[in-house]
């Protein structure tokens, strides 16, 4: 009897070993696949369209238009770094300092505040949304993956590509042409600024009507793009 439950104890590991490594080499086969090629889609936007089909909205449609790093204002991935990670030319893809300082200053519910581009990009292209130590381990994990293989002008990329900016509206090409009525390239200072304002939680807030809270943050990362240095920084570090 004990040897039979051993047997089938055995069969379940080497099973669960088995999806777990065809789940490993699909993620890292889809990692060196899109080091070259654009992104069709994000977990992200298959998580919102699914939600969205489940709840009875057949309107909605998660909607991303890929363009290259040079086809985006050199002020959209600036903004994005004095809002979300102004560390990201330096860490390895987290920055355990903000981490500690995180979990030391707020709690585990403020974690976003220390999450890098780097593992917002993983878990907008690979994972769900939520707050588990569990995610927060896999994600940690598959950033460190995605910054051995991606440079960070990648990852950079990769991340305007797939972010959201509202309902339906992923990558900032979609979100300049829904606000602004403009290609990416053309983007102000300004408009990148209030784009990255929202970033933090689109759902919630919105570039089209921004509250008074959006402003005075829009306002607030344009003087950290300045005091990075404005567009040289850019250059300086290899991201444009």
């Amino acid at each position: 009897m004990k040897s039979k439950r051993k047997t089938r104890l055995g069969s379940i590991k080497k099973g669960l070993l088995k999806v777990f490594l065809a789940c490993a080499g699909l993620w890292f086969f889809a990692v060196l696949l899109w080091t070259f090629l654009p992104v069709p889609f994000s977990a992200v936007m298959v998580e919102r369209q699914i939600s969205a089909w489940a709840s009875g909205n057949f309107a909605y449609r998660a909607h991303s238009d890929w363009v290259a790093l040079d086809e985006i204002s050199p002020w959209m991935p600036l903004a994005v770094i004095a809002s979300e990670d102004q560390r990201f030319p330096e860490h390895w893809g987290i920055d355990f300092g903000a981490v500690n300082t995180a979990l030391t200053q707020q709690g585990e519910t403020h974690l976003r505040g220390a999450s890098t581009l780097s593992q917002q990009t993983a878990k907008n292209m690979f994972l769900w949304d939520g707050r588990s130590w569990v995610r927060k381990a896999i994600e940690a994990g598959m950033t460190l993956g995605i910054e051995a293989v991606w440079r960070k002008k990648r990852i950079l990329t990769v991340y305007l590509n797939v972010a959201e900016f509202g309902p339906g509206i992923f990558g900032v090409e979609a979100a300049s042409q829904a606000y602004f009525h403009k290609p990416a390239k053309q983007l102000t200072e300004a408009q990148a600024a209030l784009l990255a304002a929202v970033l933090p939680s689109p759902l919630r807030y919105s570039a089209k009507t921004p509250s008074r809270y959006i402003q005075m943050r829009q306002q607030w990362i344009m003087r950290q793009m300045r005091q990075l240095g404005g567009q040289p920084f850019l250059t300086q570090h290899h991201l444009y």
